[in-house]
């Protein structure tokens, strides 16, 4: 006899969604400043210190450094990962843009005790046209699970928007062992995300519920390896990849997308929740 997962889920109130859009901002900014600094010739590590400066500056604290998952605390702000590298890469002097890079940035900032956490891939100069493909693939499934999470009634219904969205796309890899997860007092909370799998599977879907779809899929196969720095996930064959991750929370009617400088309006249209609405109109 099998017995059922029990997932302990943080389910947050009205206010506290506030307070998780106020960092899902200053990621927003970061995203924004390092997108405008990223070209040939421009280390990581460089985008690194940028990338702190903003979150410094905007009063919060970078949730990646000194994050710990076992393999001794992680030593940047950002996570820079470059073409066949998929997560978790470290800033380095050494790593250096050059034309036609694909490069992931991911950060996460917590402000007032609550995390934001987001992914985008970035075009360095001009790529070939296969790139801009998947990542155009990649951050179109992450919308589908983020529309789905304002229709389904379980997990499992965004893991599989995911998954279809992929498919729908062409030929591509959709990286196991890795993926979404809830977020607020702690970056990292249950459930996890997965990027592929049933509908009718895992827990129901409640208001309050604040979740990264995070998305991850190459242009070969989705095996991946690890790198001796304990941190690098890099693909089996080589072959490049892509990562895109919002921060989202479940609200009474509708999806905010807290990690999005508009909430997620201009891509959600009516499923976007009224909160996030009334607040662009606000700053409009």
């Amino acid at each position: 006899m099998f017995r059922r997962r029990r997932w302990a889920i943080q389910l947050k109130t009205p206010d506290q969604i506030v307070k998780m859009r106020a960092a899902g901002l200053v990621v927003a900014e970061v995203h924004r400043t390092v997108r405008e600094a990223a070209a040939p010739g421009v280390s990581t590590a460089e985008l690194d210190r940028i990338a702190e400066d903003v979150i410094r500056g905007a009063g919060a604290v970078p949730s990646f450094k000194g994050y710990d998952i076992g393999s001794g605390p992680y030593p940047a702000s950002i996570c820079s990962s470059l073409n066949d590298q998929v997560v978790h890469a470290i800033p380095s002097k050494e790593a250096v843009l050059a034309e036609g890079d694909l490069l992931s940035v991911d950060v996460g900032a917590v402000l007032d005790g609550w995390h934001g956490d987001a992914a985008i891939t970035i075009e360095v100069g001009e790529v070939r046209p296969e790139l801009t493909a998947l990542r155009e693939a990649c951050e179109a499934s992450m919308w589908a699970g983020i529309r789905a999470a304002a229709t389904v009634r379980r997990l499992g219904g965004i893991s599989n928007a995911i998954e279809r969205s992929v498919e729908s796309s062409g030929e591509y890899g959709i990286v196991t062992g890795f993926g979404g997860h809830g977020i607020g007092t702690e970056m990292h909370q249950d459930p996890h995300v997965l990027n592929y799998g049933d509908p009718n599977t895992g827990p129901k879907l409640r208001t309050g519920m604040c979740l990264a779809i995070e998305p991850m899929i190459t242009l070969g196969d989705p095996d991946t390896a690890e790198l001796d720095d304990g941190w690098t996930i890099v693909t089996d064959d080589g072959s490049i990849a892509a990562h895109t991750e919002h921060s989202i929370a479940i609200c009474e009617d509708g999806v905010w997308v807290l990690t999005a400088p508009d909430g997620g309006v201009g891509m959600l249209g009516e499923l976007t929740a009224s909160a996030a609405r009334a607040e662009l109109l606000a700053v409009s």
